[in-house]
């Protein structure tokens, strides 16, 4: 790596520390030759496919998910730091697998699990989009799900 204002080749790094929201590691870097700082982000590529409905394949990314969750969860109690959180988790447990391939179900089942204890509208829209309902019968039994133990004791 070379300093992006003078080229300089040597650079020592000052600190590191992890990003969530890109699942990178963040380096503060000084050059050695002119002594100005800048930030570099290290990031683990991903080989992991996604297998989609239409059995077309796409890149795994992160991003996507992050916007998948940003649209359930617009006006909802869960905040932009909870969401980067359930998407890095899901990240790494994709990884930790060590797959080659995913399928979109099994991504989405792992996004509505962890929806589904955080906040039951966003736990809905997402399920709307995701499960594809059909008719009403699908939508009330999705939300026949999330309703509190209490609840489905009285009716």
């Amino acid at each position: 790596m070379k300093c992006p204002y003078c080229s300089h080749e040597e650079l020592k790094v000052t600190d590191s520390r992890d990003s969530l929201e890109t699942n990178a590691v963040r380096r503060r870097r000084e050059c050695i030759g002119c002594q100005r700082r800048f930030t570099t982000f290290e990031t683990i590529e991903l080989s992991v496919e996604v297998k989609k409905r239409d059995g077309r394949y796409e890149d795994f990314e992160q991003q996507k998910l992050i916007r998948g969750l940003e649209a359930a969860c617009r006006h909802t109690t869960i905040s932009r730091e909870q969401q980067i959180a359930i998407a890095s988790a899901i990240t790494s447990d994709v990884m930790q697998r060590q797959l080659r391939e995913i399928s979109t179900t099994e991504i989405g089942d792992m996004v509505m699990k962890s929806l589904q204890g955080l906040d039951p509208i966003a736990y809905i829209r997402f399920a709307c989009v995701y499960r594809r309902f059909k008719d009403v019968k699908e939508l009330m039994d999705a939300i026949h799900c999330i309703r509190p133990k209490d609840e489905k004791k009285e009716k």
